[in-house]
């Protein structure tokens, strides 16, 4: 297979939808030789910022001078951007050339009566071969759905499990109950383990803790143990201090708009305290620091323009809705917002409204490029009791175009919702707007 057949074949797996548990993914490995009992794991769940977490402990690691395997989903722009070494992408030959290694083994699978793996199981499986024949030295390896029975969580031992929280996000395979995602979630926490987390709501501490105990692990609470102060929160980044039980951060700076992002990288210090203070690995205070400071992480409170301001963020669930809510009323300084929004059926659709709309002086409703999207119209009449005008345009290019007819210089675009809007949006800017006047 080429790269394009590789994909086409990826995507011909989304029939056998999400299936969640781990006896496939288990068999498989176990075909591949079992490559993921042979990495070093940071696992990292939670309901949002899993991914900056991610990102922020890989970029540390990094500039600690280690190879860092990150895997992450979903993607913005192309499937490649998963599998990064040291923000490196997967080449897509080499992307090409596993896949075409991996579809003989699914073929074996269903040869002897078993079910078929999932698209998100082959895409993990392809992840542990790569980075294990990479020799990487670390794989920080972001959950894809809950914990306990997703398809990263065949990995026995890792170094550090991460839940950064838990709020009410994909509840059909989950639970109703913050307590019930939290026990789903709290399934990566392995024996003797260590784990940190940012999770503040007692009802879902509680369940982490008490896995904690039963499994003799070792935790770490941002909140508790690790404290931070914002010093400075503007557009372009935060200053904060940070104190751990084993290390004082006076001046510390992130390039992450949105003072949730603090809250992140206070989580990945906890992750790196931990490799560093348990496991004897050399990550100093200036490792730290300078990697820090390097973080990017595209559509994340990302500024792509300032004339006028240009924010796009992946706000797309209730929590992401309130975090982004917060930074447009304490960060950005603006005349009038025009929110671009563009979400999918399945999501808490019309609690992000209610969080966002009431800001806007226009609301854009646009529909997102996938078959999850629903009845993706209804967010407009959700919109209008809250916002005097309210536009909808099916296009995504067309709504990006109509954001600017109505913005000012001093106004503020505001490019949120789903992934799958959000990228095209974020395609469609770079391609058209990235000009010097615009920046």
């Amino acid at each position: 297979m080429n790269y394009q057949e590789a994909l086409t074949f990826l995507a011909n797996l989304t029939k056998f939808g999400i299936n969640l548990g781990l006896g496939r993914m288990e068999y498989l490995l176990d075909l591949l030789g079992n490559p993921h009992k042979h990495l070093r794991v940071i696992h990292i769940g939670g309901t949002n910022g899993k991914g900056s977490t991610a990102m922020i402990t890989a970029q540390v690691l990094e500039e600690a001078g280690y190879r860092v395997g990150l895997f992450t989903s979903p993607h913005l722009h192309s499937y490649t951007e998963r599998y990064l070494i040291n923000r490196n992408p997967i080449s897509e030959e080499r992307f090409a050339e596993l896949m075409t290694r991996l579809r003989p083994l699914l073929e074996k699978m269903v040869a002897e009566g078993r079910e078929h793996p999932t698209e998100f199981e082959v895409c993990t499986a392809l992840a542990f071969l790569y980075f294990f024949e990479e020799k990487v030295d670390f794989l920080v390896l972001e959950v894809g759905m809950g914990g306990a029975i997703d398809s990263t969580n065949v990995v026995p031992s890792p170094l550090v499990s991460v839940i950064t929280n838990v709020t009410l996000d994909h509840m059909d395979y989950l639970g109703n109950t913050i307590t019930e995602i939290a026990r789903v979630k709290a399934g990566i926490i392995k024996k003797g383990g260590y784990v940190v987390t940012a999770e503040r709501k007692s009802q879902a501490l509680e369940v982490i803790e008490n896995k904690c105990r039963e499994e003799n692990a070792f935790l770490v609470r941002v909140g508790s143990e690790i404290t931070w102060e914002i010093k400075e929160a503007r557009p372009s980044g935060n200053s904060f201090s940070l104190s751990t039980p084993w290390s004082s951060y006076p001046d510390l700076y992130i390039p992450l708009a949105g003072q949730f992002q603090v809250v992140n990288a206070a989580t990945a210090v906890g992750v790196l305290e931990v490799l560093k203070n348990f496991y004897g690995f050399g990550i100093t205070s200036q490792h730290i620091k300078k990697g820090l400071e390097k973080v990017s992480w595209p559509a994340r409170h990302e500024i792509l323009g300032r004339n006028p301001l240009v924010l796009v963020d992946v706000a797309h669930n209730h929590d992401g809705a309130k975090a982004l809510r917060r930074s447009l009323e304490e960060v950005y300084d603006y005349r009038s917002l025009i929110l671009v929004l563009g979400m999918l059926g399945d999501k808490e659709r019309e609690k992000v409204v209610r969080e966002l709309a009431p800001l806007a002086s226009t609301v854009i409703i646009t529909r997102p490029n996938s078959p999850r999207a629903g009845d993706w119209e209804e967010l407009a009449g959700e919109a209008r009791a809250y916002a005097p005008r309210v536009k909808v345009i099916a296009d995504i290019p067309e709504a990006v175009d109509a954001a600017f007819q109505e913005a000012g210089r001093e106004d503020l675009i505001c490019i949120t919702g789903s992934f799958y809007m959000v990228a095209d949006a974020r395609a469609y800017l770079q391609e058209k707007y990235a000009t010097p006047s615009f920046l």
